[in-house]
């Protein structure tokens, strides 16, 4: 592990941290000054890649593993996240949860199973629900959530009827969780994002031409989204500046469908 030069503005736990929207996040946050926990289901590998990235931004990083669509997993998770925050940064709390991790399928609904159905629902709402549970009594009064939802929330694409309406529960989740937390100072939102060019949904928004030239005509900034666009955002929404947003829902999609 690295040693920061400087104090820290935080430390943020970033679901799905490896690749994507989460890795950008890290990296993002790490550049400005917070420390990172990531979690990654398989890739060890692509995690260390990122804990690589914000180390080499001057602050600290761990990357652990965790399935978040396996609730019964997450008490033994959160005395793992506790043992990595003494470990590693002399903490008993941390000050920003981001929860990202998520999965997707292209299925219509009609043809839609319950197993698929189960699959989307344990990442994308219950795991976030019970996830966010198991930590909110580490994250510090006066400490900041994000729950990833998507531009699908708003409109409409053809097979994404099950994720979207994950999503959807996702947004009102997080509105019911920022009055609940609210006494604490906690802020939550959530963010969505639009199209983005990454290896989500087998890559086709960034390996598709067609899909590509699709989102861009359809976008009011004229291209598809990248990684950083996401990153980005996240890292000013955890920033003070932002500090009195909150039970918000925030699109960073580049003005897609207006």
């Amino acid at each position: 592990m690295s040693t920061s030069s400087s104090s820290s503005l935080g430390i943020a736990l970033i679901t799905g941290g490896s690749r994507g929207l989460g890795k950008s996040a890290a990296i993002h946050l790490g550049k400005r000054g917070w420390d990172v926990v990531i979690t990654y289901a398989q890739r060890a590998d692509a995690a260390q890649e990122t804990v690589a990235e914000v180390e080499k931004a001057g602050r600290k990083a761990v990357a652990l593993q965790l399935n978040t669509g396996e609730v019964g997993s997450f008490k033994a998770f959160a005395e793992t996240f506790r043992a990595a925050l003494r470990e590693t940064f002399g903490r008993e709390n941390f000050d920003a949860l981001v929860n990202n991790a998520g999965n997707s399928s292209n299925v219509p609904f009609l043809e839609t199973t319950e197993q698929e159905f189960d699959s989307l629902m344990n990442v994308h709402l219950k795991g976030v629900f019970f996830l966010t549970q198991v930590l909110v009594p580490l994250l510090t009064d006066g400490g900041r959530i994000i729950n990833i939802s998507s531009g699908l929330a708003r409109f409409y694409t053809p097979g994404k009827t099950t994720y979207a309406t994950m999503k959807g529960g996702v947004e009102v989740f997080s509105r019911y969780l920022a009055k609940e937390l609210g006494p604490r100072g906690i802020r939550v939102n959530s963010l969505a994002p639009g199209a983005i060019a990454t290896d989500f949904s087998n890559g086709t928004v960034r390996d598709n031409p067609q899909v590509n030239a699709f989102v861009a005509a359809n976008t009011a900034l004229g291209r598809v989204g990248q990684p950083e666009d996401i990153g980005g955002a996240v890292a000013a929404l955890l920033s003070s500046e932002m500090g009195w947003v909150s039970g918000e829902r925030i699109e960073a999609s580049g003005g897609m469908f207006l």
